[in-house]
């Protein structure tokens, strides 16, 4: 599925919806720049799925835990820019079967976690912000907040995403 988002706001709403949908042991995956809109996509998930906010960026602790307002998992929001490995993700012992988890900067550190996910790739257009995995400099700190248009493709691989608008397969 592709999904072009306008604005903060409309990448908000996009998490809200998918966390309306996302139950105990889901595991979405992000990928993109560095501004992004990750963090943004992961408060909108948290208000979604009714947690304990503010739903912040987890870069300096690596892992934050929101419990659920609602009778709903909790969110457990993970930042893996720092870590080299899948032995590090692991050593954070996650549950991934009793909350749902968004992993940022993720990709290729879980595939052996979970039978499905969900991965959400995020673009920024072209000459925005930085290349994706290398940081910036000052220079490029005000772009990194600009609230520019986004492209998202998000697709499902595993059964739990079978038939669903978000299925790769398909």
């Amino acid at each position: 599925m592709r999904l072009d988002v306008g604005d903060t706001a409309e990448m908000e709403a996009f998490g809200r919806e998918l966390g309306g949908t996302l139950r105990a042991g889901d595991l979405v995956v992000l990928t993109g720049s560095l501004g992004a809109g990750k963090t943004t996509l992961t408060r909108g998930i948290g208000e979604g799925l009714g947690v304990r906010g503010p739903v912040q960026s987890p870069t300096f602790v690596l892992a934050r835990t929101h419990p659920s307002l609602v009778g709903g998992p909790p969110l457990v929001h993970v930042d893996a820019y720092r870590l080299g490995s899948a032995e590090l993700l692991d050593d954070l012992d996650l549950d991934f079967a009793h909350a749902v988890v968004v992993v940022e900067w993720g990709a290729g550190l879980l595939d052996d976690v979970a039978d499905s996910w969900l991965d959400v790739v995020i673009e920024r257009p072209e000459g925005s912000g930085a290349p994706a995995d290398q940081p910036t400099d000052a220079a490029d700190a005000e772009l990194l907040g600009a609230d520019e248009p986004r492209i998202l493709a998000v697709r499902g691989h595993g059964p739990r995403w079978a038939g669903s608008p978000f299925d790769a397969s398909q």
